[in-house]
């Protein structure tokens, strides 16, 4: 399972303008006298850019996949039922394999005094039971791998939502994996959220 991910940070900073609106000269019917507003005086512009207001630097945040797999309660849980299945399977495995192996041991042992039809009964006979042994490797590899690849998708699925969760709740523009994070800017505050999350999952895990 591979996933590519892009980052984009876009900070646009607004633009104020301010324009001064003259009142016109008001004269009252009748009056001698003239009555003028003045335009209100637009403050000026500090002339010192360190006056301006500094926005706070985005935060990105990284996540090393492998940890979490190695050391996270789930990842730990995963690693020991794909390990007891394997052990399992293998050894199915092993058994087959000895009476296949004793099997063609018993043939070879009586092939001097069987006949010729006999010996194409045999023959057959062990080659049925060798592909037989073989399928069952083939579905033991085939079983491995789907229960593999549906418990590390789950695993992933819920390390994207503690993700989401995690960022939102601590200000973070983005979240990604360390291995996808070829360079950070200076203007970046890159943060290590790998223990985060394990602790968040770990957390998680409990309450269930």
């Amino acid at each position: 399972m591979k996933k590519r991910l892009l980052l984009a940070l876009l900070i646009a900073l607004p633009t104020l303008a301010h324009a001064a609106d003259s009142v016109p000269v008001v004269e009252p019917k009748g009056a001698t006298a003239t009555i003028e507003a003045a335009a209100p005086q637009t403050p000026a512009a500090p002339s010192n850019p360190a006056a301006a207001a500094v926005l706070p630097s985005p935060k990105l945040g990284y996540v090393d996949i492998a940890r979490i797999g190695a050391d996270s309660e789930r990842g730990k849980a995963l690693k020991s039922l794909l390990t007891a299945r394997k052990d399992a399977l293998q050894k199915k495995i092993d058994g087959r394999k000895k009476q296949i192996e004793k099997l063609k041991t018993s043939i070879e042992s009586k092939l001097s005094s069987m006949t010729p039809q006999q010996r194409e009964a045999k023959s057959k006979e062990f080659q049925k039971k060798l592909e037989d042994f073989q399928k069952f490797v083939r579905s033991s590899e085939e079983e491995l791998y789907t229960l593999q690849e549906k418990e590390t998708t789950a695993l992933f699925a819920d390390v994207e939502k503690t993700a989401v969760d995690y960022g939102k709740a601590n200000d973070f523009a983005v979240i990604v994996v360390k291995k996808e994070l070829l360079y950070v800017g200076n203007a970046v505050d890159a943060q290590d959220v790998t223990d985060a999350l394990i602790k968040a999952l770990n957390a998680a895990g409990t309450k269930k």
